[in-house]
């Protein structure tokens, strides 16, 4: 249902007369967007010296850090009041004081988090909507030379200590911790960690395990189990009771063998059990490919044949496979990304082979199992968008981010791109790198609904991350007549920068619900010496 008129009154009017059809209403609702827009902005606001994260989903609070990554400070928006004594108010400028940032954010504490040894990770942040939870991350430097020991994948770096905090936002207060010592986990835009619901994924590249823990009511961080080397709770008692059972039966072998003289060096025949396996996901990845090329001939010498060239052939190059990301499509179902051991750690890691698979995590199972440039998967990508976002059913207004698979606009636009590809494969590849897909990194904020607005993509996106930034406003069109300009964003200073050398990188943060968003502007002077400046503006409905 569409607004019979572009005045915001007479929708008001229509929205007392007219039932929008069922299931359409919050649509219709966001409709009301196209009226109240951030039309003005206060340039270089003057601002505490944070590192300004985001909004939190139900717009309730603003996430910080402070400069040194060692507090955490946490904001609850608020509108702009003043009081004005002419009658013509909205012509006039604003008073100094409302230019403020204390204007628009009142600070609600400030709690230190990391130790003397520790940093906040500014890129990681997960929100627990329900319980109205926050899930932080701290860790210590890196260590890219470490050794491989105790099971460690060779090539991964080491981080002496990684601790997870979990806070109850309304006051600040630490409720649990989780510490992983001597590990890795990706904590850059939470790309090593998955929240759905109440339960939370940890992917630990070092030791290619899962970590499933479970977030109570209460606030404990609870956990509920490890996939990776073992995929039942009970496969490592099964597997030591039966390691402890072949050495018994070794001994008594090797005493009969002694007693009748005969030397024939059995120590060194006997096979180490404790490396004699692979990972329990591994082998179960491995037997649903083999059984996938076993069924796919009825013939016995075709099937050999395949069996050699598709999976024997390449059998080492599946067992070398590590984790890279995980993320949940359901409480049951794990969407894992494979690949090299250089790609799993590597900024580019979309330029390497990589293959993803879907997990049952009751029944552990593989489910299916696709390379990253596969037509079926591009396909699912295409049509079924929407199911790789995975929000939690709690999360209201995670439901509305426009994909290609809900919005036409998008779609046009994602087909548009692929006829313009030089290569379908390259194409393909490219889109589906992007699954699994990080959790929370997309801003629910209506004016990234591509079926009410229009704008440069290169420049401004719902999704989490920096852009290169430009001295033009970005332009933000109406999707509907009369294809209007409804605002601009423009970040950095208003007069712009006249230095060509300087490297300049914005982001934006928009409140998800009110006509409200910063633009934080970071310029970096390539000369001698280097000087970083960033500005904060804030751009609001007036």
């Amino acid at each position: 249902m569409f607004f019979k008129s572009s005045n915001i009154t007479a929708r008001i009017f229509d929205r007392q007369i007219c039932t929008p059809a069922p299931g359409t209403s919050v649509h219709y609702a966001r409709k009301f967007y196209e009226n109240l827009v951030p039309s003005y902005t206060v340039y270089e606001v003057e601002c505490p010296d944070h590192s300004f994260r985001k909004f939190t989903d139900d717009g309730q609070y603003l996430i910080s850090f402070s400069r040194n990554l060692q507090e955490l400070i946490v904001y609850r928006p608020r509108w702009l009041s003043f009081s004005c004594k002419d009658e013509d108010c909205d012509n006039h400028d604003l008073p100094l004081k409302a230019k403020r940032f204390e204007s628009f954010f009142t600070q609600l504490y400030c709690v230190p988090l990391a130790s003397c040894n520790e940093l906040i990770c500014k890129d990681f942040f997960l929100y627990m909507e329900s319980n109205k939870f926050g899930l932080f991350a701290t860790s210590t430097a890196q260590v890219h030379d470490a050794l491989a020991v105790g099971g460690a994948v060779q090539g991964v770096p080491s981080i002496e200590k990684i601790t997870f905090h979990l806070l109850r936002l309304e006051d600040g207060f630490v409720l649990d911790e989780k510490v992983f010592c001597n590990d890795f986990v990706n904590l850059a835009h939470n790309m090593g960690v998955f929240l759905y619901d109440d339960l939370l994924a940890i992917v630990s590249l070092r030791y290619q395990i899962i970590h499933i823990l479970q977030i109570r009511d209460s606030g404990n961080l609870v956990h509920v189990r490890a996939i990776g080397e073992f995929c039942r709770e009970d496969d490592e008692l099964f597997l030591n009771s039966n390691a402890q059972g072949m050495a018994l039966s070794d001994k008594n072998k090797q005493q009969q063998l002694l007693g009748n003289h005969i030397d024939n060096n059995i120590h060194q025949a006997q096979p180490n059990p404790g490396n004699s396996f692979l990972s329990g996901i591994k082998q179960r990845l491995l037997s649903f490919m083999f059984r996938g090329l076993w069924n796919e001939e009825t013939d016995d010498t075709l099937r050999v044949q395949k069996i050699r060239q598709k999976f024997y052939f390449h059998f080492q190059d599946y067992c070398d496979l590590i984790i890279w990301k995980v993320q949940f499509l359901d409480r049951h179902h794990l969407l894992i990304k494979f690949g090299s051991v250089d790609g799993g750690v590597s900024r580019h890691a979309d330029t390497h082979p990589a293959f993803v698979a879907v997990y049952n995590m009751d029944t552990t199972e593989i489910v299916s199992f696709y390379q990253n440039s596969a037509d079926e998967l591009y396909m699912l990508f295409e049509q079924f968008c929407d199911h790789f976002y995975a929000t939690s059913r709690n999360s209201m207004h995670m439901n509305f981010i426009s994909s290609h698979s809900n919005n036409i606009h998008a779609l046009e636009q994602l087909r548009s791109i692929k006829d313009k590809a030089s290569s379908s494969s390259q194409f393909m590849k490219k889109m589906l790198s992007s699954l699994p897909f990080s959790c929370q990194s997309l801003s629910p904020s209506p004016y990234f609904d591509q079926s009410l607005f229009r704008f440069d993509d290169k420049l401004i996106s719902a999704t989490d991350r920096h852009k290169q930034s430009t001295d033009h406003p970005i332009k933000f069109i109406l999707r509907r007549h009369p294809y209007s300009l409804r605002f601009k964003i423009k970040p950095g200073p208003e007069a712009g920068s006249m230095d060509g050398r300087a490297k300049k990188i914005s982001w934006f943060l928009f409140h998800p619900v009110l006509p409200l968003a910063l633009s934080v502007q970071q310029t970096l002077i390539m000369q001698p010496p280097l000087v970083n400046i960033s500005v904060v503006n804030i751009h609001f409905r007036r």
